[in-house]
């Protein structure tokens, strides 16, 4: 029997809640996406089985001792999550480079936004662009940040990954949309509902690794033994439509690049 639990809104007050009803059902493996996620489940119980994906950095998350010996009773994937939102600043920057201003959209109720923050200002203060902050935890805050946009005179968007902006995901595109924004996202499936471009490890590959680490473990294997991974390929998706709609030309390098264009 597999158990799913989603949030509508950013808030993760509930994940502790969820995590206490797992314990109470006695399941074997707990799967977790995201940080937030990742700490309810290690909140909840030191004996049950739980794999992580999309951690940024479990080291420093305090989810395990180390990527190559975890211990205790977690593993999973890391995401990368500073490394490669510098790289999102980079491949936006390079698809418009008219923009000095590059703002950031994060959601402020994920443990891991802060630094997120501090490793995109300092790419960007190395490039000399400004970067405004927007915070979103719900999608009435989305609108807004999406209408401040328009005040702060931003030439693109980065937004960060958070499993509330990946259920929110053809809002976000329809936002970026309406306001013009090119916008750069962690996940393909941005990209195949309209969004300009996206760079990131691939869900679906990451799931499917995280399902062969509980499968071991259902087998046998202690969770303290399989070590962390990182991602080692990113895919960089290209919607050809979108830029066309935004009046943006996409070099022709970044299309040599591209793992998937749209058009």
């Amino acid at each position: 029997m597999v158990i799913e639990y989603r949030w509508a809104e950013g808030r993760y007050d509930r994940l502790p809640a969820y995590a206490a009803e797992l314990i109470d059902r006695r399941v074997d493996v707990i799967v977790t996406g995201g940080i937030p996620a990742a700490l309810a489940a290690k909140s909840a119980t030191s004996t049950i089985p739980i794999v992580f994906t999309g951690v940024a950095d479990p080291v420093v998350a305090g989810l395990v001792t180390s990527l190559a010996r975890p211990g205790g009773n977690l593993t999973g994937f890391s995401s990368l999550g500073g490394e490669l939102v510098r790289k999102l600043l980079e491949l936006l920057s390079e698809l418009v480079p008219q923009a000095s201003v590059i703002a950031l959209l994060v959601n402020p109720n994920n443990p891991n936004t802060e630094r997120m923050i501090t490793d995109v200002q300092e790419a960007a203060r190395a490039k000399g662009l400004q970067l405004p902050i927007l915070k979103a935890g719900t999608e009435r805050e989305l609108d807004s940040a999406f209408a401040t946009l328009i005040q702060l005179q931003a030439g693109a968007l980065i937004v960060g990954g958070d499993p509330f902006f990946s259920n929110r995901r053809e809002q976000l595109v329809a936002l970026a949309s309406r306001q013009a924004v090119p916008a750069i996202y962690q996940f393909r499936e941005f990209a195949t509902v309209g969004g300009l471009i996206s760079y990131g490890a691939s869900n679906p590959a990451l799931y499917r690794q995280a399902g062969n680490y509980a499968g071991r473990i259902l087998k046998g294997a202690k969770p303290a033994d399989p070590p962390v991974q990182q991602p080692t390929r990113f895919e960089l998706v290209i919607n050809l439509n979108a830029a066309k709609a935004l009046g943006l030309t996409v070099p022709p390098s970044m299309l040599d690049l591209a793992d998937e264009v749209i058009e």
